[in-house]
């Protein structure tokens, strides 16, 4: 027993990264991989009773939603879908770079990732904009000239609740690889030890795949 304990001591001493209670670098990544899909399931759970509200209301009244979605600017929503799947693109490679350990790499691909991320915000903060100024935004000062009045409003009232929620999403993994950046450049990520960047890029990547659900939801509506 003596043995076995400083064996595992022994373990724990092998690399800085390795938290004590796991007893390998890769039992840690597996749990931090497993802990991650876990997070995600709850947020598609979370995103999954927004799109059963969304098509419950868009069923009642189809012409509405309709009308309501041909308001919005299908060019700004794809530029902002293209930055997406660039911005996976980016993740992806910086993945790639910490597990081959290339130390510049990681950086430049985390930065350009949040670059991306960033340009994505203000396309959608010029929508918002834009709504504002066409009153176009639920509650007292909303206005529409169109046929479905109420419709219209029930469309923004969940635009600005789904792409409002994503958006937040996207700040906070913005957050978190701005966090990365250092430790990047320091070279604490590499092929043994990657797991932050790892599990950052599953989030990324889920927050691009809500958005590619979104813009044909949201965007694409009745348009021939």
């Amino acid at each position: 027993m003596p043995e076995a304990g400083h064996g595992t001591a022994a373990a724990h001493h092998g690399h800085p990264s390795l938290q004590h209670h796991f007893d390998t670098l890769e039992q840690q990544r597996e749990s931090s991989t497993f802990g991650m899909w876990l997070f995600l399931a709850t947020e598609i759970m979370f995103f999954g009773g927004l799109f059963c509200i969304y098509l419950i209301y868009r069923r009642a009244s189809l012409a509405g939603f309709a009308e309501a979605s041909h308001e919005l600017d299908v060019t700004l929503g794809a530029t902002n879908t293209a930055v997406l799947i660039a911005s996976s693109l980016t993740m992806a490679l910086a993945v790639w770079a910490a597990q081959t350990g290339r130390r510049k790499l990681i950086v430049a691909f985390l930065v350009a990732t949040i670059s991306l991320g960033s340009v994505f915000l203000g396309i959608k903060a010029i929508e918002y904009g834009h709504k504002f100024h066409e009153h176009h935004v639920p509650g007292h000062h909303f206005l529409w000239d169109g046929a479905h009045p109420q419709a219209a409003e029930q469309f923004y009232s969940l635009y600005f609740a789904m792409t409002g929620l994503h958006a937040l999403h996207m700040i906070v993994g913005i957050c978190v690889l701005l966090a990365l950046i250092l430790p990047s450049w320091r070279g604490k990520y590499g092929p043994e030890y990657n797991n932050p960047i790892e599990a950052t890029g599953l989030y990324w990547h889920f927050v691009d795949i809500i958005w590619i659900f979104l813009f044909p939801l949201l965007y694409l509506i009745g348009r021939h």
